[in-house]
């Protein structure tokens, strides 16, 4: 019973440079081991092959460098070997990813061994290889390998969070004294940073952590975003102010060019049966080109005024096992889910598909997750769409209630825990859930 209880949790810490990710892996491994966990850290890559007397100016006869020293990542890499271009370049890419890889399903295999809960810190992941060299030498050197990006970015890792460059929002505490090898600009350092932040979008679970407090603040909101993935209570030790929101966003949206760098996914969830009333449970399916990823989420009664959701990733057979138990008082939800990035904010937006309620025809809901003052959050959201309001903690617009099937005006199920404005509730559910400019579009 022990070990079914284990848990093995992998993350990856990424960033720009002097963004506190070195500072952030030491205080995150020390704040779980004092809560009794095992803690491994992945060592980076290239540092390793650094160690074995590699030279850059090996690789490129561009480059004429000295041995650059072991502090270093896939972001040297790809500045000192012509940013992925020459076939040298790519190999190395290549060699560098498949090595990670190796060292990595070590580490995770001596986490699934340990007798107690274990956290697996990554420095850096796969998908950092691919935002240096171009799209198409990335899909060859994936198919060459039989990779796919939706097993190397989503189901690989529990969780992603990229420590954004001082140099973007904190230029006071840019430095390059520490690192021998670092001497990018602020300007380059900005352009790395977007770039390996660009890497990870789509991943279901990626935290931006900006420098927008300072920087003990920083650290502390990197640590309560892990603590709260996985549903640990800690009290006001690393208190953030993090919160999750919601915005109803009206059609038609605009072309795809105008959209900043994104990636879209199919999306299906399905709720299952619970013991009790006070939980949720549910089954989500998401995917890219036929390729899928399984989650299945415990939505717990709130403790200390936060609602607790418990995530656990899934194998295929798991989740068609667990599919059984699907409550057919609800309807099984198809989503577009499209991810990108503005203003280092990471956003998600929500499409609504046919099958559906007629409740659902046409919704579009934009979610993000922040610690900003609330003038800050409407600065960073996206001009390019039409946010008709914001509908965070509104029962309307809870997916559990969407996707009922009986309406709800005569549903005993309609969950009103995540209560909204007390009239617009009242109304709304009174003429079946179809007032006009609540759930239909925002129009």
């Amino acid at each position: 019973m022990e070990k079914k209880d284990k848990r093995v949790y992998k993350i990856v810490l990424t960033g720009g440079p002097c963004g506190g990710k070195t500072t952030g892996q030491s205080r995150l491994c020390t704040f779980f081991e004092n809560l009794g966990w095992k803690v491994f850290r992945v060592p980076e890559t290239a540092t390793v092959l650094l160690s074995g007397g590699i030279k850059f100016s090996d690789l490129s006869a561009e480059e004429e460098m000295a041995l650059v020293h072991p502090h270093t990542c896939f972001l040297c890499v790809a500045k000192c070997t012509g940013h992925g271009d020459s076939s040298e370049a790519f190999k190395f890419q290549e060699n560098l990813l498949k090595t990670m890889l190796q060292i990595e399903n070590t580490f995770f295999a001596l986490g699934e061994s340990c007798s107690r809960n274990c956290l697996i810190i990554c420095d850096r992941g796969a998908m950092d290889a691919s935002a240096f060299i171009s799209r198409d030498k990335w899909e060859r050197m994936m198919g060459a390998n039989g990779w796919n990006s939706v097993e190397l970015r989503d189901n690989r890792y529990n969780q992603i969070i990229h420590m954004v460059t001082s140099a973007n929002g904190a230029e006071d505490f840019y430095t390059t004294e520490d690192h021998a090898c670092r001497s990018e600009g602020m300007e380059l350092a900005r352009e790395l940073d977007a770039k390996a932040a660009g890497a990870w979008v789509g991943h279901p679970y990626f935290d931006v952590v900006d420098n927008s407090t300072d920087f003990e603040t920083k650290i502390c909101r990197m640590i309560s975003s892990v603590c709260l993935k996985l549903g640990i209570d800690t009290g006001d030790r690393l208190l953030t102010n993090s919160r999750k929101l919601k915005y109803l966003v009206r059609g038609p949206l605009p072309p795809d060019s105008v959209f900043p760098p994104f990636q879209d996914f199919d999306v299906v969830h399905n709720y299952l049966q619970t013991n009790t009333p006070t939980m949720q449970a549910r089954l989500r399916k998401r995917g890219q080109k036929g390729h899928w990823s399984y989650i299945h989420t415990i939505r717990k009664p709130k403790i200390r005024n936060q609602v607790v959701e418990v995530k656990t990733q899934l194998t295929h057979r798991d989740y068609m096992n667990m599919l059984a138990q699907r409550d057919d008082s609800h309807f099984t939800i198809f989503k577009k889910r499209r991810c990108f990035l503005v203003n280092n904010q990471y956003f998600q937006l929500d499409v609504y598909r046919e099958p559906c309620h007629p409740r659902c025809k046409g919704l579009i809901l934009l979610e993000t997750y922040t610690s900003s003052e609330d003038s800050s959050v409407q600065k960073s959201l996206p001009q390019f769409l039409t946010i008709v309001k914001e509908v965070t903690g509104n029962p309307l617009y809870s997916m559990f209630n969407l996707s009922l099937r009986e309406e709800w005006t005569t549903t005993k199920k309609f969950c009103h825990a995540l209560q909204g404005p007390e009239e617009e509730v009242s109304n709304t559910i009174k003429t079946n859930g179809v007032k006009e400019g609540c759930v239909t579009n925002g129009i």
